[in-house]
């Protein structure tokens, strides 16, 4: 994932650079040269067919099924991520920085917004699950510690027949947990529990309220892709209807 992140985010990077390059850079003619043309289609057919293809098979149980005896959904959304990226870089070629209609600005803008929009709602959501996942596995140990302290300090005291018994071990947990302080050997380390257990609970339920704020940035990636491609097949008609001149 690490090493995902880096390549992922070097090619974003040189995306925003090839976008800038309009500053210094026009080349009015190469859109509808044949270069032009072939890295539109390429651009096109890599950002297009791989992103159809993974929002299928993910949504199409049987299909998923199927697939999934052969690709994992983690390996085919590696590759929607990178044929996303570099079909953007493709098409930021073919446009040789002739911003000048409207549709082409906004075809540009909005696939521009998807590829960066789920380039961090992906990387999100992927670090805030790993994080939310270890402080999981922590509160679990927390936990068991605590109730491996509160059954030692009343074993002595509580029958041990009594100790099997969920019911009156959580009485008694709850009530050490309220114990005031400051208190020597186990009861002391018990309390120090208590606090890192209330720090991990507050933690996880900030991690799920991002993670479900992260899920609304993959919605708008979502909503940025449909509008890209309804564009995009406004382009192509467009460039056909006008006439392709490939080989002038």
């Amino acid at each position: 994932m690490e090493r995902e992140r880096k390549v992922i985010g070097a090619l974003i990077i040189l995306l925003a650079v090839l976008w800038l390059g309009f500053v210094v850079h026009r080349a009015p003619r190469f859109p509808g040269s044949l270069l032009g043309g072939l890295l539109a289609m390429f651009g096109a057919a890599l950002m297009v067919l791989f992103s159809l293809a993974y929002m299928v098979v993910k949504r199409v149980p049987n299909l998923k099924r199927r697939v999934s005896e052969h690709f994992s959904m983690g390996q085919l959304l590696k590759w929607h991520v990178y044929t996303g990226v570099i079909g953007a870089i493709l098409a930021i070629l073919h446009t040789g920085h002739r911003f000048e209609s409207d549709l082409g600005i906004v075809l540009t803008a909005s696939m521009l917004v998807a590829v960066l929009s789920g380039f961090v709602g992906r990387h999100l959501l992927a670090l805030t699950s790993v994080e939310l996942r270890e402080k999981q596995r922590e509160l679990s140990t927390l936990e068991t510690a605590y109730n491996e302290i509160v059954r030692e300090h009343f074993q002595r005291t509580v029958p041990a027949d009594a100790l099997t018994d969920d019911a009156v071990l959580g009485r008694f947990s709850r009530t050490f947990r309220f114990l005031p302080r400051p208190f020597p050997g186990s009861v002391h380390r018990a309390v120090q529990i208590t606090d890192a257990i209330a720090d991990l609970e507050y933690s996880i339920g900030s991690h799920h309220r991002f993670k479900r704020l992260v899920s609304v940035w993959l919605r708008v990636h979502i909503g940025f892709s449909v509008a890209f491609y309804v564009l995009l097949g406004l382009h192509v008609w467009s460039s056909i209807h006008f006439g392709l001149r490939w080989f002038d």
